[in-house]
């Protein structure tokens, strides 16, 4: 368990906040590019306990900026993207992406004040189908070059979902191997899908060994099972820092859960799914997904108990729930309440790789302490590469060293990168 002065240490993530200093020395997701079309009107959003504004100028480039006119605090959400900047309604004061005031036509002719106001703003990139924010000091660091971000469009199915709970306990939910064998079990005695199979392998091994290693970005999660005679399935959780979480591990591609906190107590879950020999098949992937609101926030919700069904419990479903996994996470990760009192949790060995994962959170808080950079902050072209980061869940022979196993994917990996370029 965690005291409680360690647990505020990890969640709290306003401005001037450990944890909230942490996470904006890194790029951050600040909304999908489906969000801000070219000539859509600008988006009012929360982002680690600020509230700002993103738009598409002229340009068609995005900026973020402060929520509230500098004047009076007019909201500029409200607002008119035109001549290079957004506009303020109330008064025509002119903004660019960069947080200059251009224009101020209620002042005297010749009138300078406008050079003097400077609001509140946030460099943004595009990559993947997210726009990307970094909101710390000084220069920014690269853009990390993640295999899924940089997969062509076709390749890459992005969506995210609204979570009412603490970013942790989301990501925290991705870290744990044994749920898998609970909270997902759905009957499938005759579905020989790679899900099928999987799921007859959880439920038919509940207690898996774990074993982990710490890598340059975060941490790998093994999670062996006994599989029968002579063999046993692992699957390849990675953790990276400082909040998202890969999984999934087919030998094509993998999943990815971005939780990007709103404020202490709310998150978006950005879901990444991608290919790296093909196009996705949207339709399946859509299919396979919970069933949402236009604003991103699941029908199936803690307001309507999440529709359980005990008739399903008796025949479908272990939890009956429905069949779409995000609401099973979801159920589980806002049950705990806004902010889980970690002090009062009783962790076992099954939880070791939430406790280590916490421990490098910990850790990168200390290094922005003390004026370093944190694990995964990336300054140097040449390592901005990402060709360890490879997931697998497959069936290998008992004698198979795991670890062993898994680096020669990772060659596989980088030769392919090789070959592609």
């Amino acid at each position: 368990m965690l005291t409680q002065e360690e647990n505020e240490l990890l969640i709290r993530v306003g401005p001037g906040t450990p944890a909230g200093e942490l996470m904006r020395r890194y790029w951050q997701p600040a909304a999908l590019s489906e969000e801000l079309p070219q000539g859509g009107a600008p988006i009012p959003l929360r982002l680690f306990g600020e509230d700002l504004v993103l738009f598409r100028d002229d340009e068609g480039k995005p900026g973020l900026i402060g929520l509230h006119c500098a004047h009076r605090g007019a909201d500029l959400s409200y607002g008119r993207v035109e001549d290079g900047g957004l506009r303020c309604i109330y008064h025509g004061w002119l903004y660019d992406r960069n947080g200059r005031c251009l224009e101020q036509p209620g002042e005297p002719a010749g009138s300078t004040f406008h050079e003097r106001i400077r609001q509140t703003a946030y460099p943004c990139q595009e990559k993947g189908g997210l726009i990307f924010t970094y909101m710390g000091p000084g220069e920014p660091p690269l853009l990390p070059g993640y295999e899924f971000l940089n997969v062509p469009d076709e390749q890459r199915f992005l969506t995210k979902v609204y979570q009412d709970c603490n970013y942790l306990q989301g990501n925290e939910g991705n870290q744990d191997p044994i749920h898998l064998s609970f909270l997902h079990r759905m009957r499938r005695e005759e579905d020989d899908s790679d899900l099928g199979v999987r799921t007859r392998l959880m439920a038919g091994s509940v207690t898996p060994r774990i074993d982990l290693e710490v890598a340059d970005w975060g941490l790998r999660i093994y999670a062996i099972r006994d599989a029968g005679p002579e063999k046993k399935y692992v699957r390849l959780t990675c953790t990276v820092l400082p909040n998202f979480t890969c999984f999934g591990g087919y030998a094509e591609g993998y999943s990815v859960n971005w939780h990007v906190a709103i404020d202490n107590t709310h998150h978006w879950k950005y879901t990444f799914m991608f290919r790296r020999d093909g196009p996705m098949d949207r339709q399946q992937a859509v299919l396979g997904r919970a069933d949402m609101t236009p604003d991103y926030h699941l029908v199936r919700n803690k307001s309507n108990r999440y529709l359980q069904d005990r008739e399903e419990m008796r025949a479908q479903t272990f939890i009956g729930l429905g069949a779409a996994f995000q609401v099973h996470d979801t159920w589980a990760t806002e049950g705990a309440g806004p902010i889980q009192n970690r002090a009062e949790e009783h962790l076992t060995p099954g939880d070791i790789a939430i406790v280590n994962a916490r421990k490098l959170l910990m850790a990168a808080i200390k290094d922005v302490q003390n004026g370093r950079d944190p694990r995964n902050v990336i300054r140097d072209p040449e390592r901005n590469t990402y060709s360890d980061l490879v997931l697998r869940s497959q069936l290998i022979p008992s004698s198979t060293d795991h670890r062993e196993f898994w680096k020669a994917k990772v060659r596989e990996a980088e030769f392919a990168a090789l070959a592609s370029t």
